[in-house]
């Protein structure tokens, strides 16, 4: 009879069943070991990276790809969408690329993320070996396009958290024709004369936040290009590096523009730039609209606020041309710090098309502890508070 039944059973009882229901509900988990891969750092794990995201891709409820420790030889790896659910892809271990750089550097990616929907990557390592690449750079030889070593493309809804990546034969993260992305407390590393290493780019995508972090790499730590609109960028430590960077814009006449853009709560160590917008001197229908920039520390950087509207390396494609990108709308506010070189604040536009509506606020950029200098061209706006080094609108 029920009265008889004891208080201990009817605890074993209720604990069977809890679990019986949280087991139908558990995620399922693709580990890639059981597939075959090897954490031994020589083995080819390319496959079985694949065949565990096809599986966890094809499963109706959210899945988990599942990388444990150790340390994984892999390839090209390109995880192709739109799956039934949300992903995880939890590293605790340390991807690597192969020795010869001639093995991903032909592909333009690495690790590829493709037409994903839901996606949260987490954690571990990944290590794309780029010396041997840079090397071949360097030295003017005959080298491949050179790989990105993690990317998001025509994905919606990402996180991306916790990663450190490494050595980047090319860029570390892009995020392309994406939106709802989310990058968080990644760790980015590569020597500062490694070319062309930009720490995230972002491009033709939207509602892309970058919060915390730490990036020391060889080009920009972030560069916003074309078509990137609803960035928000906080908490960001840059350097070495190129500094955080809209551009380089109006490489084409019909090119998207930049707008909503905010840097914020962030600092620059040793780096080339601060902050920069920069377009080419060429015909162009591109903006830059909208944009903040405050609450700045700058530590030793050689050109700590920018606008470059005269870009034009080596003076080819672009000689006695002006840059058709219209700059306006953009407030640089409560930056501090020292400059390496006496004009710590360039503001240069365009001939054709004067930057409007620049804001400069409570700014003050020391060089050799003395005021350093600013220089403008072609340029529109007010100030207010105090504005070190002197006011040159």
């Amino acid at each position: 009879m029920a009265k008889n039944i004891s208080f201990p059973l009817v605890i074993i009882l209720f604990s069977i069943v809890f679990f019986f229901i949280n087991s139908s509900n558990a995620m399922p988990s693709f580990n890639v070991q059981r597939y075959g891969a090897r954490g031994d750092g020589r083995t080819d794990s390319t496959k079985p990276f694949l065949t565990a995201w096809s599986l966890a891709c094809r499963s109706r409820a959210r899945a988990m790809v599942y990388i444990p420790r150790g340390t994984y030889l892999v390839t090209n790896l390109v995880f192709w969408g739109p799956c039934k659910n949300h992903i995880t892809f939890k590293i605790d271990g340390t991807l690597v690329a192969p020795a010869n750089y001639w093995s991903i550097g032909n592909s333009g990616y690495w690790i590829l993320f493709a037409k994903v929907n839901r996606i949260s990557v987490s954690g571990g390592t990944i290590d794309a070996r780029g010396a041997g690449y840079w090397s071949c750079r360097k030295k003017g030889s005959h080298c491949p396009q050179g790989a990105r070593s993690i990317s998001f493309s025509w994905c919606n809804n990402v996180l991306l958290s916790g990663l450190t990546s490494l050595n980047s034969q090319n860029m570390h993260v892009t995020v392309h024709h994406s939106s709802n992305v989310r990058i968080q407390n990644i760790r980015i590393r590569a020597p500062s004369g490694s070319p062309n290493t930009d720490g995230i780019h972002v491009q033709s995508s939207s509602g892309v936040t970058i919060s915390g972090g730490t990036i020391a790499t060889g080009d920009d730590c972030i560069a916003l290009s074309q078509g990137s609109r609803n960035i928000w960028i906080e908490r960001v430590n840059c350097g070495p590096g190129h500094g955080i960077s809209i551009g380089s814009l109006g490489d084409y006449v019909n090119e998207e523009g930049v707008q909503n853009v905010t840097v914020t709560s962030s600092v620059f160590t040793k780096t080339q730039n601060g902050v920069r917008i920069k377009t080419w001197a060429r015909p162009s229908r591109g903006f830059v609209r909208n944009v903040v920039f405050r609450n700045l520390i700058m530590r030793n950087v050689d050109n700590p606020v920018i606008i470059d509207q005269n870009y034009c390396p080596n003076g080819r494609g672009c000689p006695r041309q002006s840059s058709g990108v219209k700059i306006s709308g953009v407030t640089f506010a409560n930056i501090k710090g020292t400059s390496t070189t006496p004009i710590a604040m360039k503001l240069d536009c365009s001939r054709s098309n004067h930057c409007t509506g620049i804001r400069l606020q409570d700014i003050r950029l020391t060089y050799m502890r003395r005021s350093s200098a600013s220089y403008c061209r072609n340029v529109h706006g007010r100030r207010s508070g105090v504005v070190i080094p002197r006011n040159c609108l």
